[in-house]
């Protein structure tokens, strides 16, 4: 039953990969002003420092969980590759964080969505080096922080774990979308309304084609996890309580 799960969940990572050529990417390569590129990627590197840092506590408690964090990275590789054209100079897409998010906690993602980031600029055109401070803050930090708080108060209060991991999993990604939209206002405020006013305009097109994607994202998070539990009940759910 193991070996048919895994042959299953192959399948569909290999269905998933297949190229999907949009218009739009993360925030792309140069769309961001030079002022504004340069004010995130210094934000967000404390984050990535941080993420270092948990990922070898991680790794020297079990070095085990590095082929389970490859299959993290591979999960968010994908599934943030899929694309569809949204606000112009991005798009909208899964993410994948919340799934690593839920099991090794937020930092780690910073260090997993920073090489899926500029793997992605380097190899697919997707993002971009000038913009990778900006993305991964909104992608690798909000997201996974807010997937990680969803899940742990959901947790506590004893609520059922698959509504919890799709919870976790929707609201990261759609809060991804909303720190894109903070981005993108900043640097480009309405000439009329100012920054509101272009924070509401991306926020309207970002969220028309974000949530279902999100809904979708929750729903095939649960299943991936659901299987990392049964291959792992006692690794990562005990790593997951006493770990974090």
């Amino acid at each position: 039953m193991k070996k048919l799960h895994a042959t299953l969940l192959t399948m569909v990572l290999l269905l998933l990969m297949v190229p999907v050529y949009t218009f739009g990417m993360h925030i792309m390569e140069g769309f961001l002003p030079f002022k504004w590129a340069v004010i995130w990627g210094i934000v967000f590197i404390p984050f990535f420092m941080l993420g270092l840092k948990d990922l070898k506590k991680i790794f020297a408690q079990n070095p085990h969980h590095k082929v389970l964090i490859a299959l993290i990275t591979a999960f968010v590789f994908v599934l943030s590759a899929l694309k569809m054209p949204s606000a112009t100079g991005s798009s909208s897409h899964p993410t994948g964080v919340g799934l690593g998010a839920i099991l090794f906690g937020p930092k780690v993602m910073a260090v997993v969505g920073t090489i899926v980031l500029l793997f992605q600029a380097l190899l697919l055109a997707h993002g971009g080096l000038t913009t990778l401070g900006a993305n991964a803050f909104a992608m690798a930090v909000v997201g996974p922080f807010v997937s990680y708080g969803i899940f742990r108060f959901m947790k506590k209060r004893n609520m059922n774990k698959g509504l919890s991991v799709f919870m976790a999993a929707t609201l990261g990604n759609i809060a991804t979308y909303v720190i894109t939209s903070v981005q993108l206002a900043l640097a480009f405020p309405d000439p009329v309304g100012g920054i509101m006013t272009s924070l509401i305009k991306f926020l309207s097109v970002f969220l028309l084609t974000q949530i279902p994607i999100a809904a979708a994202e929750g729903f095939l998070t649960n299943i991936v996890y659901d299987l990392i539990l049964k291959n792992n009940p006692e690794g990562v759910d005990g790593y997951e309580v006493k770990g974090l």
